[in-house]
C-alpha cells in the first residue's frame, strides 16, 4: 500500500493511498486544481482517483470534493450528516453514497472501516484501510482519544494522527478566548501532548510510519510536534529508525511511503 499525505491543516487536507490497480483520496480540503497538482506531484494522475472518502464537512476537508467528482465522475463516501451539513459546500454531487461507523466498504482491494471520533463536526469519522496485509489509520481531527479510537487504531502499520497545538501557545496566542475553548475542548483538535500520550499508550514495533497531521500555523512548530511524538515512542521502547515519524505540511506533499 503507497501512502502520501497530499496537505494537512487548516487550510486544506487530503491524503492519497493506493493498492495496486485502486487509489483513493481521503478528504479532499483544497481546491480542484491544487488538487490535481499535488496528485500529479506524488506520481499519479487524477483520473486514476476511483473514490473520495470523507471525514467530515468541514470546508478544509471538502473544499474540493464536489468539483472533483464532477469533473471525473468520482463516486463520494461520506456520513449522512457529512453531506447533510456540506451539501452547500459539494453542491450538486451524483453518487453519493453513505457510510457509517463501525459498517466497512469495499472498494476493489481496499477495505475501508470508518469509525465514529469526536469532532464538532455532524458524525465526524476516522478511517482503517487495509489491503490484507497492511494497515493505514487516520485521524486527523478528534477532540479527545477515545477507546474507540484506542480499539479501531490498534496495530497500524502506518498512523495519520492529529498533533495540532502546542497548549502553552495556544493559551498565550491572540486567538479569541471562545475559540481557545472550541480548540481545547472534547470536539475540538488533539494537542502535541494528547497525541504522544496517545503514540506512547499504542506504539508498538510494526508501525512503520507516523505522521503528524493537522498542525497550526499559529499556536505550533513543526519541531516541537516532532519531538513530542520522538519523545512518547521512545519511550513506549522505540529505538532508532524503528518508526518514521513524519510531520504533515500544509503546502508541500509527504513522500510517497509504502507500507
Amino acid at each position: 500500500m503507497k501512502i502520501a499525505v497530499l496537505g494537512s491543516g487548516s487550510d486544506g487536507n487530503a491524503v492519497l493511498v493506493n493498492e495496486g490497480r485502486t487509489t483513493i483520496l481521503v478528504d479532499a480540503g483544497f481546491s480542484g486544481k491544487t488538487l490535481q497538482d499535488r496528485v500529479n506531484a506524488a506520481g499519479f494522475c487524477i483520473s486514476e482517483i476511483q473514490a473520495l472518502i470523507l471525514t467530515h464537512e468541514h470546508s478544509d476537508h471538502i473544499r474540493g470534493a464536489g468539483v472533483l467528482a464532477r469533473r471525473c465522475k468520482i463516486p463520494v463516501f461520506g456520513t449522512e450528516g457529512t453531506f447533510r451539513n456540506g451539501r452547500r459546500k459539494l453542491g450538486d454531487v451524483n453518487g453519493l453514497k453513505c457510510i457509517q461507523g463501525g459498517q466497512s466498504i469495499e472498494i476493489n482491494n481496499l477495505n475501508i472501516k470508518p469509525f465514529d471520533i469526536s469532532h464538532d463536526a455532524e458524525e465526524p469519522v476516522g478511517f482503517i484501510i487495509e489491503n490484507g496485509t497492511s494497515k493505514l489509520g487516520i485521524c486527523t481531527d478528534s477532540g479527545c482519544v477515545t477507546q474507540l479510537m484506542r480499539q479501531r487504531l490498534k496495530g497500524c502499520d502506518a498512523l495519520i494522527l492529529e498533533s495540532n497545538h502546542d497548549s502553552t501557545m495556544l493559551l498565550a496566542g491572540s486567538y479569541p478566548w471562545i475559540l481557545k475553548q472550541r480548540i481545547r475542548s472534547r470536539i475540538g483538535h488533539l494537542s502535541n501532548d494528547d497525541a504522544g500520550k496517545f503514540c506512547e499508550e499504542m506504539w508498538h514495533s510494526g508501525l512503520q510510519h507516523l505522521f503528524l497531521a493537522h498542525l497550526s500555523k499559529e499556536n505550533n512548530m513543526p519541531d516541537m510536534a516532532r519531538m513530542t511524538a520522538e519523545d512518547a515512542v521512545r519511550r513506549a521502547g522505540c529505538k532508532n529508525g524503528e518508526t518514521r515519524i513524519h510531520v504533515a505540511m500544509q503546502t508541500l506533499i509527504s513522500e510517497v511511503i509504502t507500507i
